[in-house]
């Protein structure tokens, strides 16, 4: 039943949409409009978001159990930050549900009155407007502040969320911090949608180098969350996440094909390439490795000790001993 107060949100929802012109200029209003139009939901419904089996729910685990992995050190160090101001953390999939929670004993019964529970489902097309669900579908973090919600029986929420994207630049999943508290100031919120914004990027920056753990990673500023590169021993760029490849217009077909470091990141220009260059720094880490010692140095690199002694004379290197 809708609390006191919150008898005329779904008039204030249907004046919203009689505006025309509202849709354009708010963000809330035009996800309004999906959730009354595209998805045929009435503001007033009192269910639960649907709620998915066991078998269901550990199906979606699996999916991106790598993921769920990487995220329980950052799951846990944001709870410490906002669990005792009335909080809970959580990690959903891309469909909206959540998969891993973190939450306060004594706000557990609140949280599962509303549906913040692991297996609910908080897509947007499910639940309208809410923080998962419309993160997801815009693919932005924001927050959505009680009454910007469009079920009645979720105004009293104000969650702010975090999409997760995977190693590929996919959309993965979303960060949620969820809270039932009125008295949490405009401060205090930013607060809390900055360090969800964090954390998000440690769960995709620790995802990404377990995915690409094999490879160098670099990091770039790109302007858009930290910029993270995975760079093979021939020094070409076989990885990128999101802000990578929004930054440097990577695509798969053209991280496939092959993309030298220097030049993607403008290191390269005005420069001609060396072939002698490359077999020195071969040579050089060889013997670096080797601590100066041909014959070792030979042997990592599969010739002779004469061959080397040939290519030390010829590419103009020292030799330690």
């Amino acid at each position: 039943m809708p609390r006191s107060g919150d008898a005329h949100h779904a008039d204030k929802v249907y004046s919203a949409l009689r505006d025309k012109a509202g849709a354009a200029h708010s963000a809330v209003v035009a996800s309004w409009s999906r959730s009354l139009v595209n998805y045929g939901l009435d503001p007033d419904r009192t269910q639960l978001p649907l709620r998915l089996t066991e078998a269901e729910l550990a199906a979606a685990r699996e999916k991106v159990e790598p993921l769920v992995r990487q995220s329980e050190t950052a799951l846990d160090h944001l709870f410490q930050m906002v669990g005792e101001a009335g909080c809970c953390v959580l990690l959903t999939d891309r469909e909206g549900v959540p998969l891993m929670r973190r939450g306060m004993a004594g706000d557990e019964a609140d949280f599962r009155r509303l549906g913040l529970w692991t297996g609910m489902v908080w897509s947007e097309a499910c639940t309208g407007t809410n923080g998962v669900g419309t993160a997801l579908a815009e693919e932005r973090a924001l927050t959505i502040h009680r009454d910007q919600h469009f079920l009645t029986r979720n105004i009293g929420l104000s969650c702010s969320v975090a999409p997760i994207w995977d190693a590929q630049g996919r959309l993965a999943g979303a960060l949620d911090v969820s809270t039932c508290r009125s008295d949490l100031t405009p401060a205090m919120l930013k607060l809390i949608a900055a360090a969800t914004v964090d954390a998000a990027q440690r769960i995709e920056a620790s995802h990404f180098r377990a995915a690409f753990s094999h490879a160098r990673i670099v990091v770039a500023d790109a302007g858009r969350g930290p910029a993270l590169l995975a760079v093979d021993r021939e020094d070409l760029v076989i990885g990128a996440n999101r802000a990578a490849r929004l930054a440097y217009d990577l695509t798969d077909q053209r991280l496939a094909s092959g993309c030298p470091t220097d030049d993607l990141l403008g290191r390269s220009e005005g420069r001609i390439e060396d072939l002698s260059a490359g077999e020195r720094g071969v040579v050089q880490r060889a013997l670096a490795r080797a601590q100066g010692n041909v014959s070792a140095a030979a042997r990592t690199l599969g010739i002779s000790r004469a061959t080397l002694h040939r290519k030390l004379a010829r590419l103009g290197i020292s030799r330690l001993h």
